[in-house]
């Protein structure tokens, strides 16, 4: 099936998070006639409870496709496949609890990080803390469009560790 990328939709408010898909074989193959992709705003370090875990694919099982894809290229939980009409419900749901829209498209994409202090005992500076920090700054550019197409921040530390033998 050949996809139609784009067209408007997406969640009221937001400019960001859904990326629109349409199939131009909607009469052969109906069930994926409309099949937008959600990004997820995902937590730094991509540190999960099995509760959250939980949550999301209870939402997802409810209004879309079931499918996801689990930090894709932009760092995002990536749910495929749903129709127009459940997006609202997908975004309310995430929102009552505690998650948010991924951002995607032309606007400001969603910081990530690595799992920083948490994990690696030579980070130099907190990663996580950095990055919830830049998502909070610039939280109101991450869904309206404010930052040129594709503007990104990643922090990742990068160390070397030298062992010398006795």
């Amino acid at each position: 099936t050949h996809w139609k990328h784009g067209g408007l939709v997406g969640v009221m408010g937001y400019g960001g998070g859904v990326i629109g898909r349409y199939s131009d074989l909607q009469e052969e193959f109906p069930a994926v006639a409309e099949f937008h992709t959600c990004r997820i705003n995902q937590p730094s370090g991509w540190f999960y409870t099995s509760q959250a875990l939980r949550e999301l694919c209870d939402i997802w099982d409810e209004h879309g496709s079931g499918i996801t894809n689990m930090h894709g290229s932009t760092g995002d939980i990536v749910f495929l496949g749903c129709k127009t009409e459940e997006l609202e419900p997908v975004f309310s749901k995430l929102t009552e609890k505690g998650w948010d829209l991924g951002g995607s498209g032309s606007d400001m994409r969603t910081p990530s990080c690595c799992v920083g202090p948490a994990r690696c005992e030579w980070a130099c500076y907190d990663t996580l803390n950095a990055c919830y920090d830049i998502t909070q700054s610039f939280r109101t550019s991450l869904q309206p469009p404010g930052f040129p197409y594709k503007s990104s921040f990643k922090f990742r530390l990068a160390t070397t560790a030298w062992l010398v033998a006795p």
